[in-house]
């Protein structure tokens, strides 16, 4: 194992063992390495490492901390890599929600209250037919947003959320390019909030799964001339051209 790699389990090991939480300060510099037996170089690299994928908050002159861990938090570095990733990776990303959405929305049947119900219902009451793809599409990541709380897995709930964000562009694609989509969507999404309102987990997972599966099927039936500004030489039914932009 690389003398850095140690350092960074070292830390890590200090975290997972309770003796670091979330918000405390790590020992100094000088004293942590000669405890860990390991260089102050060694031990920098780590930090360093650690604060990318936002484990520690580096503060200058005040010192290094553990930061709080939150899932959304530590999931950041997931967007980060979505958004640099290219080749059949939108469709992969639905594939991976049409898996976890129904999961999520089943588990929130059963979680939800009164005021988050209101919420939902406050997303959805302005959409119509009528509605434009920039105000639905709003909407959709709320609403989704929404339910994924509400499933009480916060760590799911963050994944879920990045992947919605990370497949936008290609719902707003799917708005402009294939016919009654918005109405389609806004219904799916008004079924699946009846099915939380009665609390019935089997009905809210399928609907879930309808509606995340209308995107992933235009996404493999998607040609370049349905993606305004795609490559001309972009292959047809090659989903690859459909990155988040």
């Amino acid at each position: 194992m690389a003398v850095t790699d140690r350092a960074i389990t070292a830390i890590k090991d200090m975290i997972t063992s309770g003796e670091l939480r979330p918000g405390d300060r790590l020992p100094p510099e000088k004293e942590l390495s000669e405890r860990l037996g390991l260089s102050r170089n060694s031990l920098r690299e780590a930090v360093k490492a650690l604060a990318v994928i936002r484990v520690l908050d580096v503060r200058q002159g005040d010192g290094t901390y553990v930061t709080s861990l939150s899932p959304a938090l530590l999931l950041e570095v997931l967007g980060f890599v979505i958004d640099l990733s290219r080749d059949h990776t939108v469709l992969d990303m639905m594939r991976v929600r049409r898996m976890l959405e129904p999961e999520a929305t089943a588990a929130a049947a059963l979680r939800i209250d009164e005021e988050q119900l209101e919420r939902l219902d406050a997303v959805m009451e302005p959409l119509g037919p009528e509605s434009s793809v920039a105000d639905l599409v709003a909407a959709d990541l709320q609403f989704h947003a929404l339910i994924n709380a509400a499933s009480g897995n916060a760590y799911l709930a963050s994944l879920l959320d990045t992947l919605a964000d990370a497949t936008l562009r290609a719902r707003i694609w799917r708005g402009h390019t294939q016919r009654g989509s918005v109405s389609h969507t806004i219904d799916e999404h008004r079924q699946i909030l009846a099915a939380l309102r009665t609390r019935q987990p089997d009905l809210a997972r399928s609907w879930a799964a309808i509606h995340v599966a209308g995107v992933e099927g235009w996404i493999l039936g998607a040609t370049p001339d349905d993606v305004p500004g795609s490559s001309d030489d972009a292959p047809t039914g090659d989903p690859s051209h459909i990155a988040r932009g």
